[in-house]
């Protein structure tokens, strides 16, 4: 369709006699083929081309004989398209074949047509059926009689019957282009027609009327084909009514100027019947157009079939823009506005990028200020669309608006939430509509948008994103996210000298808080590491990105930029920022995005020797995590990427760190044992941590001072023991590593066994002390206990050791401490959420937390560490009981557990369930609550029935003996202590039952029978109803699944042959209900967004929820985000067919 415009413009219909000459002289395949014909003949190509200048007939014939007998296959493809005789290429070969050949053929048509109307109108109206994939001979000598309506009934029957071809939906190879070459054959017809009997009232009247007729037909493809040649007749209207039009503008001047010449003789008469005739000539395409608009745009933009709306609304985004004399008003616009609202996420785009194109044009918008009125909120809401590419496009639409001033800053509000949503493409639109509106301030008719471009400095787009950032001071996560989706937009982010000079002097243009210069530091950090190719947001796909060789020599350079604009000022910046804990972090890590090699390259050794020192410094003048981490990272990276000199001298500064540090270790422990306060020693644990993270640091002295002074802690905090335990810990797997496997040293194997020896006892101390402890919430010490033993017995499970020369370091845990592990493990993992949710910020809160309890403890049964007899059950039972992070670590360990013991993991099921029945019956006793009770047996029955979902598919007949042993042995646990354990039945066994055959159903029932024959019959009935129940829903299903079993064998013995079709399969429809709705005559004449109602399926409103919480999503930034959003549907209002409808009547 866009096509048409184009051609419109330039396509002028020549008389009759010329274009007859051109079309036969001017074609080069008739040309050629008459030359072959002339040269088997022996006669002169000119006496041939005169002969088809001539007849068109004899042309013809000459052609048929050349593709028949010429074996070149180039010249037969070239003839099949424009070369051979209409008795065997008609229209709808021409169709098929191909663009090129459309045009002559066209022009033939029209001559045939001038020449005698009625056998080429049939002809042309016979393409249109075959084009619907019907063959259907018209009456030629009756056709002015003939009723559309019994024409097309007659069609409707033929697609009833089967004996239709769908062209139109075709997947074959030599179809793939029917629609575009379908819509290049009228469009070519109009233009073609244009300066003749385009103005007949009678050629494209009958094609109108057959056309709409088709459209309101309930075969698809009839409708489908009708819908696009109805619209694009209206697109090549509009082609030749703006060619009138310009003609009309013309002659109306030159008539103004024989006007003003007082000159008004012959020629001022002439210029008015031009005038006239042209005006006359453009109110019939008009009216021609209005006509389809009403017969068919009304009614199809509402089918069923998503395609044919979404060409409709394209159509009418085309018309209102190319013909705005017409089309720009609310009668049209508000279909646009309707289908905002569609339940298909296409057609909402369609829409969406038709207002595009409107709102695009100035000159447009005042006509759209009702319609931006009535719409605005609609269009806002599309901007957290569920499909991602129409929320994508609805912001760029939003960005439309916002540069004409049609939105105001509170219609805005909810959008700043999307700038952390999920999908990178919706937040990286509105960070273009965050620069454009707040950054950039483009708005529509400034002189920055008239440019298309901004001359503003650097310094004015800084001080905006500062007063963006404002919003979240103490949130860097949430600022990152701003950052990050400016970052492209915004080339200020990138000026790194501008950046520098603001942080270290300040200017007029940026007036520097202390809000604004932390906000700063953690831009130039951001945009640096954005810059180098790294992600500052976390991602969903946890691949790494592909980077092509462009993108790493960008990055390369980037870095060396970053250097460059740094390396002077770096230390003066953190000279002046080291002091303040909210500004050390990032800029520290600056350190790991420069380009050290470039300092000895360019003689700079002194300002590298000064950052290095200062961030020594920095080391120990904070005690936080994140500035120790940062800083030991930055002295790491030095002294391994720097080059000579300079790489000695980082080495040297990172071994007095060490050395410093061990001397400021023992001071504090010296002062512990002299009664002083224990934070100067819980500070340099936190350092001594954070390096030995990154390091070993060689200390065996240093070691036993900390197992030594652990006894005497006995009023100091849970915190100071928790990091001397850690670093004892660190040290001992740091020398574990030292020691090589192949040829070990028995000196230090024998001082690994001490070390290793020390550690557990002092672990084994705590576990013994804490498990006879009781506290409320979380215990940090009790988490960091369970977390070190976990690793230590992983790291010399004696497993990995035995048969090697290192199977003194082999280490088996006891089951009495298994069995404490596991009760204080589960002691953390009884903390409440809202416990948890108080203590998200406090520091390592990642490391202790109940996820870390989970996986610690999976962790040894996966590996091996531990026997899966006790802890495996013990920990399945938990499987339900803590929200979904924990119940992907057991889901994992279930896993595992198939892979490894596929034949027993039924044992460990049951097992489970055993062990959270006896839980729910702990806490029945006397003393707890009707709620804990009801709590416990709620997740025994969510845990069966989650254990028995494994179980689906094929996995049911593989795994049929180990669900029968579940049944079987759950009902003797049942049955073990009658009636304590009934509910057993109900809550645990019943799930596995419905996953067995009918056979051994039965068997379950008459054993569940038997047994029941001995409980005592006068108890009470509550005692006694989990039994009755388990029994009836026994009864019950194996009833239904008999029942199922002689329909599946009935099934067998009737069907024969191919299998039979689904019936709910989804595939093509000949017929389906519609009813097409009336115009509305006003776009405010309507309650609802939606015009009309669909009979094909029941549909909800449209509701889109802008009120999340951007603090909440940071905050389970590590869980995946799930969508929310309700699915978009379209409730549209009915309306009465002006139509009768096709149920075997006329029209």
């Amino acid at each position: 369709m866009e096509n048409a415009a184009v051609a419109s413009e330039t396509s002028v219909r020549r008389s009759k006699r010329v274009r007859v000459s051109v079309a036969t002289a001017g074609e080069c395949l008739p040309s050629k083929s008459s030359r072959s014909a002339a040269n088997r003949s022996g006669g002169s190509s000119r006496e041939k081309r005169g002969k088809e200048n001539g007849s068109e007939d004899e042309s013809s014939d000459d052609d048929v004989v050349v593709s028949d007998e010429e074996p070149a296959p180039k010249p037969k493809r070239k003839r099949g398209a424009s070369g051979m005789s209409r008795e065997h290429l008609n229209l709808i070969e021409v169709v098929k074949s191909g663009v090129k050949g459309i045009p002559s053929a066209v022009k033939q048509w029209v001559e045939r047509y001038e020449r005698d109307a009625n056998p080429a109108l049939g002809e042309l109206l016979m393409m249109l059926f075959e084009a619907c994939g019907a063959r259907y001979q018209l009456d030629i000598d009756s056709l002015d009689e003939t009723d559309v309506d019994d024409v097309v009934l007659a069609l409707v029957e033929l697609a009833r019957s089967g004996e239709v071809e769908d062209l139109y939906n075709s997947k074959l190879k030599e179809l793939r282009n029917f629609k575009e070459n379908l819509s290049v054959f009228w469009d070519n017809l109009v233009l073609e027609c244009q300066n003749g009997p385009l103005y007949d009232k009678k050629l494209f009247e009958k094609c109108i009327d057959y056309t709409v007729a088709l459209s309101c037909t309930p075969p698809r493809v009839y409708r489908q084909v009708a819908s696009l040649v109805g619209l694009q007749l209206v697109t090549s209207f509009i082609s030749v009514a703006k060619s009138l039009g310009t003609q009309r503008e013309t002659t109306q001047r030159q008539l103004n100027a024989v006007k003003k010449k007082q000159n008004e003789g012959s020629r001022a008469e002439l210029l008015i019947k031009r005038l006239s005739a042209t005006h006359e000539n453009i109110s019939f395409m008009e009216e021609m157009m209005r006509k389809i608009f009403t017969g068919l745009f009304m009614h199809r933009y509402r089918d069923i079939d998503p395609s044919i709306r979404m060409s409709c609304i394209k159509a009418l985004g085309i018309w209102i823009l190319s013909y705005p004399s017409l089309f720009l008003q609310d009668l049209y616009l508000k279909y646009l506005g309707w289908m905002l609202n569609d339940k298909s996420a296409v057609v909402r785009k369609t829409s969406v990028l038709a207002l595009q194109s409107l709102y695009e044009v100035d000159d447009n918008v005042p006509s759209l200020s009702l319609f931006t009125e009535r719409f605005c909120g609609r269009m806002i809401e599309l901007a957290d669309d569920i499909d991602v590419s129409v929320a994508v496009s609805a912001i760029s639409l939003l960005k439309l608006l916002l540069r004409h001033q049609l939105l105001t800053d509170d219609e805005l509000g909810p959008l700043y939430d999307l700038l952390i949503d999920e999908p990178p493409l919706i937040r990286r639109a509105i960070g273009e509509l965050v620069y454009d509106h707040l950054i950039a301030q483009k708005v529509s008719g400034t002189q920055s948008a008239i440019r298309g471009e901004d001359d503003e400095s650097s310094e004015l787009h800084l001080g905006r994103m500062l007063q963006i950032l404002r919003e979240f001071p103490t949130d860097p996560i949430l600022s990152a996210y701003v950052i990050d989706d400016v970052w492209d937009d915004m080339k200020a982010m990138k000026d790194w000298k501008c950046i520098v000079s603001a942080l270290l002097e300040g200017n007029s243009v940026i007036e520097l808080t202390e809000v604004d210069a932390t906000n700063l530091v953690r831009l130039l950090h951001a945009s640096a590491r954005k810059a180098v190719g790294e992600r500052i947001v976390p991602s969903a796909e946890n691949r790494k990105p592909y980077i092509s060789k462009a993108q790493r020599e960008a990055f390369e350079n980037n870095r060396q930029e970053i250097t460059s604009a740094l390396m002077k000022t770096y230390p003066l910046l953190l000279q002046k920022y080291v002091a303040d804990k909210a500004k050390v972090s990032p800029l520290v890590e600056i350190t790991l995005l420069l380009k050290l090699e470039l300092y000895t390259l360019k003689r700079q050794e002194q300002h590298f020797r000064s950052f290095v020192e200062l961030i020594c410094d920095a080391f120990f003048k904070h005690g936080d995590r994140d500035a120790l981490r940062s800083c030991i990272k930055a002295i790491a990276f030095c002294s391994n990427e720097s080059q000579a000199e300079l790489q000695d001298f980082a080495q040297n500064k990172l071994k007095e760190l060490e050395s410093d540090l061990h001397a400021k270790l023992t001071t504090a422990m010296k002062e512990i044992e002299m009664g002083e306060d224990d934070y100067s020693l819980l500070v340099n644990l936190k350092r001594l941590y954070e390096v030995q993270l990154t390091k070993h640091v060689a200390n065996d002295g240093l070691f036993q001072d900390m197992g030594n002074i652990i006894p005497r802690l006995r009023d100091s905090g849970e915190e100071v023991i928790a990091f001397l335990l850690l670093n004892m810990y660190l040290h001992v797997a740091w020398c574990l590593q030292s020691i090589d496997g192949e040829n070990p040293d028995d000196a230090s194997v024998n001082a690994l066994v001490l070390k290793r020896n020390t550690l557990f006892q002092r672990l084994e101390r705590f576990l013994n002390s804490l498990s006879d402890v009781h506290w409320k919430g979380r215990n940090l010490l009790a988490s960091r206990v369970c977390v070190i033993l976990s690793d230590m017995w992983c790291l010399f499970k004696r497993s990995r050791y035995v048969s090697t020369k290192l199977e003194s370091l082999g280490h088996s845990p006891s089951h009495a401490s298994i069995l404490k592990f596991w009760k204080l493990s589960e002691r953390q993992l009884d903390v409440s959420d809202e416990t948890e949710d108080e203590d998200a910020n406090e520091e390592y809160i990642e490391e202790t937390n109940k996820d870390t309890i989970m996986i610690a403890a999976a962790k040894l049964v996966a590996g091996g560490a531990v026997s899966k007899d006790y802890l495996g059950p013990e920990i399945i039972s938990h499987f339900v009981m803590h929200g979904p992070s924990i119940s992907e670590v057991v889901k994992y360990l279930i896993t595992v557990f198939k892979k490894t013991m596929e034949d027993d993991v039924h044992s460990m099921f049951l097992e489970a369930l055993k062990t959270a029945y006896l839980r729910h019956t702990a806490d029945t006793s006397p003393g707890d609550g009707v709620s804990s009770s009801h709590k416990s047996i709620e997740n025994c029955k969510e845990l069966a029935v989650r254990l028995s979902g494994m179980f689906i598919g094929a996995a049911r007949n593989k795994h049929r003996a180990q669900i029968l042993k579940i049944v079987e042995d759950g009902v003797s646990f049942a049955f073990l202590e009658p009636p304590k354990k009934l509910s057993f039945l109900e809550a645990a066994v019943l799930p596995f039952v419905s996953k067995l055959p009918s056979s051994d159903i039965l068997d379950v029932l008459n054993d569940v029978e038997t047994r029941s024959e001995t409980l005592n019959p006068n108890l009470d009935a509550n005692v006694l109803r989990p039994d009755h129940t388990f029994i009836n829903q026994l009864r019950e299903r194996h009833a239904k699944n008999e029942d199922l079993q002689d329909e599946r064998d009935g099934n067998k013995v009737k069907r024969r042959g191919r299998p039979r079709k689904a019936n709910n399969l989804p595939g093509k429809k000949l017929f389906e209900e519609h009813a097409p709705s009336e115009e509305e005559d006003s776009i405010s004449a309507s309650d609802g967004d939606d015009p009309g109602e669909e009979d094909s399926e029941e549909e909800q409103t449209l509701v889109h929820s802008f009120t999340r919480s951007s603090a909440s999503k940071l905050r389970s930034m590590k869980v995946p985000q799930q969508m929310t959003r309700a699915p978009p549907s379209a409730s549209r209002r009915g309306g009465e067919c002006r139509r009768r409808s096709w149920h075997g009547q006329k029209i």
